[in-house]
């Protein structure tokens, strides 16, 4: 909103504030100002001149010589080279000595042998932005009004000496986009009183009645809750008067004609959009409506619409004639031939009038004030307001009455408070004089309510007032923000740190991308059918129901999510259809789980981690082969993440088979607390159907329950010191029946062996017809150290023939030959 500083001062005091003041006042009292523009670039001594005389230059064909009366008392020669200079008009000139913008000086001086003593000037000449001018006047030199007084100072005329202030509005503050509301805004800051304009009464001659000519109705109270018109008969259309041309340009508004500029210029004064209709072209009565299915409008930039149902329109018998509250008709706009107008004021609702414009791309002033919510109160005094103005500029006669439609009438917001609260809220110790002082400053009527209390009546002007913490706000920008006072911060204080949680979540982060994974981030959404995936991972076997949202924004994202990797899969699929075929996923965030139908509470929110391998291994070098991620890329994953956070005893792997995965290829995790084991994820590969479902190769993944981890980790890393004796390493392959998962064996072989046992692992397993049906081979690596000694041989052996018939009493197992 672009404010100028005199058209303000015609509404307040202003004397003894600059511009700048001002705009320092207004920014202290929470409405921001982006600058203060001079419009006056640097004109000097330039004045109205009079053509007397204008003949061809003697010497070029394009100059022209002529003879100026620049009321300074002689006849001046200025040689000027405008196509449009013509004897007997009023022009800009630029006297000798005068200085234009751009730091252009003008000197006496010869143009192809002719005197020039001074320089006739156009609009961007002296500064002024010529794409804001009537089209007329935006070529050649600027024209001015027969009537204008020879030798006035053209900046006066043109309003130059002004300043522009560039507010930058919240949304809450469309009070402020009109010069009334500044203006009251200004009065509650300073204190000074107001003159607000009036419209002349005595233009209403009441021999026509505009019931006579012009019927209104509001058939859709959705659109519209206030619709009123009145009837202007025998304008004539022409130019605008150079004060209102002045106010409209300093506004950043192109003056078009007189009635359409007293539109504008009332809008920028109250705040609220105004249209005119060509009286002639409109058939019958008008109504405000919802467009009809097929509907079209030629809006007035030309353009054909096609109007949808939710759009609200003006229309008379026949056809819609307008976008109510974003733009006018082509077919009933007021042209040079209009005679009788339909003068409209309305309060649209915002709603549909911000649908309308943004889908048709047509943002307005108007369209941009009805969003916000205009003044109900303010429909009549501006129609008023313009009716008067349009018969002052277009010579026309206004109709007795008005033509209207109120469907409501807005009550104003009443609302208790007492200084108590005022002062607790604020911190501040002000006076009932110094708060009473402030609403009358801001002219909201206040009434006792009690010993220090009011009961305030907020005008209709400032809608963004509806509770006592409004009021409480309006006390703290008048007494002013800076006067409130500071208050030391009190309390316990502690050091900030991440909990056990965070610090867990962060290093599986570091783990899983040291390892080579990527991190993804995807949707809390997704479609029924992907929540059904992975039944034992989402709770369905234990009665848990996939949770559909009210309002899905799509039906690929109708439900919450029950696990992470239905997500993961869809990742990997979208890359491979763009040829990255292979990818290492990961992902840590909540999954949600109800066993309610319809929810009655909040539906239970578990932490996962969730990866997915597929493809080939990522990071191989150019002189290695290319090798497919397997089962053991998968669990070497989680037994790295298990180690980190301590657990490596605490969880072991059992063979399962969860619907969705591989029936041979995956593994339950079972973790051990104190009241038996708990499962808490799985890790395999997927099933050969879902990898087909999403066009992937050979898939890999792992879906892990993190808060049992954070009850059981231990992530503190624990030094010991280096050993000082020598390990001593020994091997033994047993046979055993095809069923006995390796990590039994392990687990057998760590308690037969004694203390002295340091680690053992699998490093081979083989199945061949050599062993017979039904069997494998199985190879353990044992390492043995003794801490203060070095071990001898007899002492490993027997430690090893301990593992040996240990695993012959468990399983049966015979040393492999």
């Amino acid at each position: 909103m672009n404010v100028s500083y005199q058209w303000l001062s015609e509404y307040i005091d202003l004397g003894g504030t600059s511009p700048q003041e001002l705009a320092d006042l207004l920014t202290r009292g929470g409405i921001e100002i982006d600058g203060v523009v001079s419009r006056n670039a640097g004109v000097t001594k330039t004045v109205v001149g009079y053509v007397l005389e204008k003949e061809k230059h003697p010497d070029a064909d394009k100059l022209n010589v002529c003879k100026i009366d620049a009321g300074t008392g002689e006849t001046l020669q200025i040689v000027c080279g405008a196509p449009n200079v013509a004897a007997g008009q009023k022009v800009p000139v630029a006297l000798v000595g005068a200085k234009l913008p751009g730091d252009l000086q003008i000197k006496r001086a010869k143009l192809r042998g002719v005197e020039s003593q001074g320089m006739i000037c156009s609009a961007r000449e002296l500064g002024i932005n010529d794409k804001l001018l009537p089209k007329e006047l935006q070529e050649g030199i600027l024209v001015l009004p027969a009537d204008t007084a020879v030798g006035t100072d053209i900046a006066d005329l043109l309003g130059l000496n002004d300043s522009v202030l560039e507010l930058d509005l919240t949304p809450n503050r469309s009070d402020c986009l009109s010069l009334l509301g500044v203006a009251y805004e200004t009065a509650a800051l300073t204190g000074r009183p107001l003159a607000l304009p009036e419209p002349e009464k005595a233009l209403y001659p009441a021999a026509d009645k505009t019931a006579d000519a012009i019927a209104v109705a509001i058939e859709s109270a959705e659109a519209c809750s206030h619709y009123a018109m009145r009837v202007v008969k025998g304008v004539k259309i022409g130019p605008s008067p150079l004060w209102l041309q002045n106010r409209l340009i300093a506004a950043g508004i192109r003056p078009i004609s007189n009635v359409v500029d007293v539109t504008n210029f009332v809008m920028l004064e109250y705040g609220q959009p105004l249209h005119a209709f060509d009286a002639a072209k409109v058939k019958g009565a008008v109504r405000v409506r919802f467009a009809r299915e097929g509907e079209t409008l030629v809006t007035l930039d030309g353009q054909a619409r096609k109007l949808e149902p939710h759009m609200p329109v003006i229309a008379d018998d026949e056809r819609a004639i307008a976008l109510a509250g974003v733009m006018g008709g082509l077919d009933s706009e007021v042209t040079a031939d209009t005679v009788d107008i339909l003068l409209e004021s309305a309060r649209f609702a915002g709603a549909p009038v911000r649908k309308t414009s943004r889908q048709l791309g047509l943002r307005s002033e108007a369209s941009a004030r009805f969003e916000k919510g205009v003044d109900p109160e303010r429909v009549r005094g501006a129609l008023d307001r313009a009716a008067s103005l349009i018969a002052q500029t277009a010579g026309g006669l206004v109709t007795d009455g008005v033509a209207e439609v109120r469907l409501a009438t807005p009550e104003p917001a009443v609302i208790e408070l007492s200084l108590e609260r005022i002062n607790k809220m604020l911190g501040t110790s002000l006076s009932t004089l110094e708060v009473k002082t402030i609403w009358s400053r801001l002219q909201f009527a206040a009434e006792p309510a009690g010993e220090g209390a009011w009961r305030l009546t907020v005008p209709s002007r400032r809608g963004d007032i509806t509770r006592a913490v409004d009021l409480i706000e309006e006390v703290a920008r008048l007494n002013g923000y800076d006067r409130i006072p500071t208050t030391r911060i009190e309390g316990p204080t502690t050091t900030g740190a991440l909990t056990k949680s965070q610090s867990i979540r962060r290093e599986l982060r570091k783990l899983l991308s040291e390892a080579g994974l990527s991190e993804a981030v995807t949707y809390s959404v997704t479609s029924a059918s992907r929540a059904a995936l992975f039944p034992d991972l989402s709770g369905a076997a234990e009665g848990m129901r996939p949770i559909g949202l009210a309002m899905p924004m799509s039906e690929e994202r109708s439900a919450l999510r029950a696990t992470l990797l239905p997500n993961l899969l869809e990742a990997a699929s979208y890359n491979k259809s763009r040829r990255n075929a292979s990818a290492a996923l990961f992902e840590i965030a909540s999954v949600y789980h109800s066993a309610e139908e319809k929810l009655t509470t909040l539906p239970a929110e578990h932490p996962r981690l969730a990866f997915l391998l597929t493809g080939n291994r990522l990071g191989a070098g150019w002189n290695q082969a290319a090798a497919a991620y397997d089962f053991y890329d998968a669990k070497g994953i989680v037994e790295k993440l298990l180690t980190r956070l301590g657990l490596t005893g605490a969880v072991r792997f059992e063979q399962a088979q969860p619907a969705d995965f591989h029936p041979g290829r995956t593994a339950a995790l079972k973790l051990a607390t104190a009241t038996g084991e708990v499962a808490i994820g799985y890790v395999g590969q997927l099933h050969p159907e879902l990898q087909r479902e999403f066009d992937l190769g050979d898939a890999y993944a792992a879906e892990i329950e993190l808060k049992p981890l954070y009850e059981a980790a231990d992530a503190r890393i624990v030094y010991g010191t280096l050993p000082r004796f020598p390990s001593a390493e020994r091997d033994l392959a047993v046979v055993v029946d095809g069923s006995v998962p390796g990590a039994s064996l392990v687990e057998a072989a760590q308690q037969a062996a004694g203390e002295w046992l340091e680690s053992v692992r699998v490093f081979d397993v083989y199945a061949g017809e050599r062993l017979g049906a039904g069997k494998k081979s199985v190879a353990l690596s044992l390492v043995y150290r003794h801490p203060d000694r070095t071990l001898n041989d007899e002492e490993i052996a027997e430690a090893q023939q301990s593992v040996v018939s240990r695993l012959e009493q468990s399983f049966s197992a015979e040393l492999r030959k």
